[in-house]
C-alpha cells in the first residue's frame, strides 16, 4: 500500500470486531488497541487528553454494550453507546482525525411481515434499549463529526466471541445439542469479511452510513443446519442435535426484532461489490478458523 502509515486508535479492542480489525490494520498502520481499562471513552476529559498526547489520524469505535445488558442497565447503555461515541466524535473533529463508528441492524424494528432488506432510506425504529442507544450514538457521531463512517452490521461471528453463531459448528462437532431460533431472520457477518470491507471503505474516503453484511438471509436455525451439513453430519443426526425454538421461548431480557436483513446502497455507489454469500463465509469460518484450532 503506497501511503504513509497512519496512527490509528481502536476502542473496544478486546471485543470480536475491535480485535480482528486492529490486527488487520496493523499490517499497514501504527495501531493503538484500547480497552475500557486503557481509556474510558465516556470520560471526555480523559479522552481529549489521550488524543492530545497521541494525535491519531483515525479513530475506530468498536466499543458497545450488548443487547441484554442494555435492557438490564439503560443508564450504562446510554453512557457506552451514546456518550462514548459522542465524545469520540468531538475529539475526532477537534484533532482532525477521521472516525469510523460501528452500529447495528437493531436500529430497525424488524416487523416480521417485511420481506425486503433494510437500506439507509428506511425509517429507523428500534424496539429495545440496545437499538435505541445505538441509534442515538449514530446521530451523536453524525452531528459532532459529519466526516465520519458509520457501519451498521448484523449477527457478527468469528473466533473471539462465544456467540451462538460462532459456537454452533464446534458444539455440533462435539455432539452437543443446540437450540436454534426459527422465527428471527437477518444477514450474518463473518468478522474477517467485515474488517476487510471496513478498511476498504476507509480507503475510498466516502463518508456516510454503510450496511456491511454477507449476502443472503437466514435464521439461526438455517445457519445451524448449514453448519451441520458443512461439517458432514447426516440429516438424522442434524434432526437430533438441532432443536428448533422460537424467540419467545428463549425468554431473553431484551425483545429482538424478527426481520433485519441489511443491504448497502452506498457501497455500490463507490464501487464496492456485495460481500460473499453467508454460506460461503460460514464454510470459510469452519475451514479456516475452527479447523485451525483443532
Amino acid at each position: 500500500m503506497n501511503r504513509e502509515k497512519r496512527r490509528v486508535a481502536v476502542t473496544g479492542a478486546r471485543g470480536l470486531v475491535g480485535a480482528c480489525l486492529a490486527r488487520y490494520l496493523a499490517d499497514n498502520d501504527d495501531v493503538d488497541t484500547l480497552s475500557h481499562t486503557d481509556l474510558d471513552i465516556t470520560d471526555r476529559d480523559a479522552l481529549r487528553s489521550w488524543c492530545l498526547r497521541n494525535r491519531p489520524d483515525l479513530i475506530v469505535n468498536c466499543a458497545a454494550l450488548q443487547v441484554d445488558a442494555c435492557e438490564l442497565d439503560p443508564r450504562l447503555a446510554e453512557a457506552v453507546n451514546v456518550t462514548g461515541p459522542q465524545n469520540l466524535a468531538l475529539a475526532a473533529a477537534e484533532f482532525g482525525a477521521e472516525l469510523m463508528h460501528f452500529s447495528t441492524n437493531y436500529v430497525f424494528d424488524g416487523e416480521p411481515e417485511r420481506r425486503t432488506p433494510y437500506t439507509t432510506a428506511d425509517e429507523t425504529r428500534p424496539i429495545n434499549v440496545y437499538g435505541q442507544t445505538k441509534l442515538e450514538g449514530e446521530r451523536a457521531v453524525a452531528k459532532a463529526a459529519p466526516a465520519s463512517y458509520i457501519v451498521r452490521t448484523a449477527w457478527v461471528y468469528g473466533l473471539g466471541k462465544e456467540s451462538f453463531l460462532a459456537a454452533v459448528p464446534r458444539k455440533l462437532l462435539a455432539g452437543e445439542r443446540v437450540f436454534a431460533i426459527v422465527d428471527a431472520f437477518s444477514t450474518t457477518t463473518y468478522v474477517r469479511d467485515l474488517v476487510v470491507r471496513a478498511a476498504e471503505i476507509i480507503e475510498r474516503g466516502r463518508h456516510g452510513i454503510f450496511h456491511v453484511v454477507n449476502e443472503g438471509v437466514c435464521s439461526y436455525h438455517d445457519f445451524a443446519v448449514q453448519a451441520a451439513r458443512l461439517i458432514g453430519l447426516e440429516d438424522a443426526v442434524i434432526g437430533e442435535l438441532i432443536v428448533p425454538v422460537t424467540e419467545g421461548e428463549m425468554k431473553r431480557p431484551a425483545r429482538r426484532p424478527r426481520w433485519t436483513p441489511l443491504r448497502c446502497v452506498l457501497s455500490s455507489e463507490i464501487g464496492l461489490t456485495p460481500l460473499r454469500n453467508w454460506r460461503e463465509a460460514l464454510a470459510s469460518y469452519i475451514n479456516t478458523d475452527l479447523e485451525g484450532r483443532q
